[in-house]
């Protein structure tokens, strides 16, 4: 989680030090689908390494957008699902989600005229 330190002014900037890399942005979309475990998230985000994908999990749950539920199994379950303050997030994900397929629509349409 930021410090009062490392928080910046603009809000903006808040928010894009929050989610601000496309792997961050792809877990939000997968886990505003419902709970995940890690080997789903893996497979549901074409590209992403092992590394990364743990990489990012843990700054998100650190920022408190995520909850990991680990279950005392052998072998152990692990399950991803978006916390509270995540949650808020689901608005501006589904805009960015409907400007994005407006601006495909308007690529394509460019295209074959």
């Amino acid at each position: 989680m930021l410090t009062k330190d490392e928080l910046p002014v603009c809000p903006v900037a808040t928010t894009v030090s929050l989610i601000g890399n496309k792997w961050k942005l792809l877990i939000l979309r997968n886990l505003l689908a419902g709970t995940c475990r890690f080997g789903e998230l893996r497979k549901g985000i074409p590209g992403i390494s092992q590394k990364v994908l743990t990489d990012n999990l843990r700054e998100m749950e650190s920022d408190g957008l995520l909850n990991r539920t680990v279950f005392a199994e052998v072998p152990p379950r692990v399950e991803y699902s978006l916390s509270d303050l995540g949650n808020s997030m689901r608005p501006i994900i589904k805009d960015m989600e409907a400007w994005g397929k407006k601006y495909r629509e308007m690529v394509l349409n460019d295209q074959t005229q």
